[in-house]
């Protein structure tokens, strides 16, 4: 059916270079459709799956100053919601499926946000450098809560960066923007990665170069980042710690903490 659809979208265009008014028209339509289709349906399901308690009670994740959009949908329907509907999109090719991306980032609804997300994972054996470009605009333009910046930055960021480790200039360029979520979305894209080892000389430096923010939420970003980083290299970061325990915020600090042994978190809390 797909093929079918996007055989007559060409046709369609094959008469429009021809100069035919009407089959410009109808080329438009068809090809509206067939981008939209997918992110009505999406919207449909979403509406059906919400509730009111659950929107209510969803803002309650977030401080006041994140103006979160909800529709009111649990996060574990959303993904199952997420992964059944991209179904619908993964034969599209990759810039097609990034459109619909932009379509869902703009709504402002954080389970669109969600949704955008996962189908921008699932494309990533088609990643290329360039990719980068389109998600910090999605993070420096829409992205307005932890939630979604963590979700995009986790998965999409982590993943292409470590397919093309010349990016972790860009996410040190990011640790010196005024915007919160890039500079938060610098740490936590090596959550991943930093779990697996990779990138530890990246890791200091990028923790190196936020540790004076004050925005906690760019605190939380680099100290879970110093977390992630401690279970392969616990020493090194533990040794980090003591020597930055002096300027580093509280709270980055106890984040760091959190997985180093209870000998070592007591001695470094009693610094």
């Amino acid at each position: 059916m797909q093929v079918d659809h996007q055989n007559t979208i060409k046709l369609q265009l094959s008469k429009l270079l021809s100069g035919d008014s009407l089959c410009i028209a109808n080329y438009t339509a068809l090809k509206n459709s067939s981008v939209k289709s997918p992110i009505q349906q999406l919207r449909t399901r979403l509406k059906e799956n919400a509730d009111v308690a659950t929107r209510e009670s969803g803002k309650r994740f977030f401080k006041q100053h994140e103006a979160v959009k909800l529709h009111g949908v649990k996060t574990a329907m959303v993904l199952k919601i997420a992964r059944t509907s991209f179904e619908s999109v993964k034969s599209r090719s990759k810039e097609e499926v990034l459109a619909l991306c932009d379509d869902l980032w703009e709504s402002g609804y954080i389970e669109e946000t969600f949704v955008a997300c996962e189908w921008a994972y699932g494309m990533r054996k088609h990643y290329i450098p360039a990719d980068l470009e389109r998600f910090e605009k999605w993070l420096a333009d829409y992205v307005d809560n932890w939630a979604s910046c963590d979700t995009l930055c986790n998965h999409s960021v982590g993943t292409l960066v470590e397919m093309y480790p010349e990016l972790l200039a860009s996410l040190l360029r990011w640790t010196r923007s005024d915007n919160r979520w890039l500079k938060r979305g610098a740490a936590v894209s090596l959550i991943i990665p930093a779990r697996k080892g990779l990138f530890f000389e990246a890791v200091f430096a990028i923790a190196n170069r936020l540790l004076g923010d004050s925005d906690d939420l760019v605190q939380k970003g680099y100290g879970w980042l110093l977390k992630a980083a401690s279970g392969a290299h616990a020493k090194e970061v533990f040794a980090y710690l003591m020597e930055k325990h002096a300027v580093m915020p509280r709270t980055a600090f106890r984040y760091a903490l959190e997985k180093m042994p209870a000998a070592w978190r007591i001695e470094a809390m009693s610094k």
